[in-house]
């Protein structure tokens, strides 16, 4: 028997691959989408899908219901009958929670805790929440699960809480929690990301200068949505990691600037002009050297990523050019 998913924030860039990735594998028998549509958009969704929409109860394979994460009882509706809610809902990125730190709080706080409220009303079997290594803030890498946590950001503040409320919910109330800290995730279907790759691409094709935060040295896990999609199915399904907490990335360090020489390169390829590079201020909030130990979902979920950073960028570049 397939499985129903309930997935906050469907609409965006990995709740869009998630769906494809699920019709694709065959691995769910519904999905049920929920999200406000401030970023994501249902033509996002229509590249990869046909879906119904609204309260009818005649639906599709895949549904939307379009609503905010910060209506307990909409989100309570909305996920009754799910097997597996996968949260991905949530504000985004440093900068974002450095400039709006209490709308931060709200949407990855409060939403998160409405989240796991629902699921819970609803005796959902296994609760998989979107986390990040900024919980873990300023420490010396690799990353890992034991490490105690020092947000350095106001995002990584609101995702440790995220963190701790899961942690609470499978202690007090018995809600299968599995925690996902992802890298830095590029890939298709990311036009509307803000995250660096994107950046750059969307810079490069509209002939503008690069820009790069402080001088390129600062270090991230770059991992390809396949790749991040494949431990999302794996944190659905395992069973006995109730209340766990898995670093999800690639393992291995990658600065900027190594990353925009991989990208240009691609860019060259492609017949896209050299652009040219101007190195900003470093943000507040950012740590300099942000990558993980996989180890534990390697042994536990028997996973791990497998796209190169090279073809993985070459991929990612074809899908704004053709996407």
């Amino acid at each position: 028997m397939g499985l129903n998913y309930f997935i906050t924030g469907g609409c965006g860039f990995i709740g869009v691959n998630l769906v494809h990735h699920l019709l694709a594998t065959g691995s769910a028998d519904q999905i049920v989408l929920f999200d406000n549509l401030t970023v994501g958009q249902r033509a996002d969704l229509a590249t990869v899908c046909n879906f119904s929409e609204g309260d009818a109860t005649a639906r599709s394979k895949v549904h939307l219901i379009v609503g905010d994460i910060l209506d307990v009882d909409a989100l309570t509706t909305a996920s009754s009958g799910a097997h597996v809610f996968v949260h991905l809902a949530a504000n985004t990125g440093v900068g974002l929670s450095v400039e709006e730190p209490r709308k931060d709080m709200e949407m990855n706080v409060i939403g998160t805790f409405n989240a796991l409220t629902a699921a819970h009303q609803n005796g959902v079997g296994r609760f998989i929440f979107a986390s990040s290594g900024a919980p873990v803030g300023l420490v010396d890498p690799p990353i890992h699960e034991k490490l105690a946590a020092k947000p350095v950001s106001p995002y990584g503040a609101s995702k440790l809480a995220g963190e701790g409320y899961c942690s609470a919910f499978y202690q007090t109330f018995g809600l299968e929690t599995v925690a996902l800290r992802f890298g830095n995730v590029y890939g298709p279907r990311s036009g509307h990301k803000s995250s660096v790759v994107a950046k750059f691409i969307r810079q490069a094709m509209n002939g503008e200068r690069l820009e790069v935060y402080g001088d390129g040295t600062q270090a991230r896990d770059f991992i390809f949505t396949d790749d991040l999609l494949a431990a999302v199915r794996a944190a659905a399904t395992i069973k006995g990691i109730g209340g766990e907490i898995f670093q999800i990335a690639t393992n291995h360090e990658t600065t900027v600037s190594e990353m925009l020489a991989l990208l240009v390169a691609q860019f060259e390829a492609a017949g896209i002009a050299k652009p040219d590079v101007y190195y900003g201020e470093k943000r507040l909030g950012d740590v300099m050297r942000n990558y993980s130990d996989t180890s534990k979902a390697k042994r536990v979920l028997n996973w791990q990523a497998q796209m190169p950073l090279d073809q993985g960028l070459r991929e990612t570049l074809a899908w704004f050019y053709d996407g």
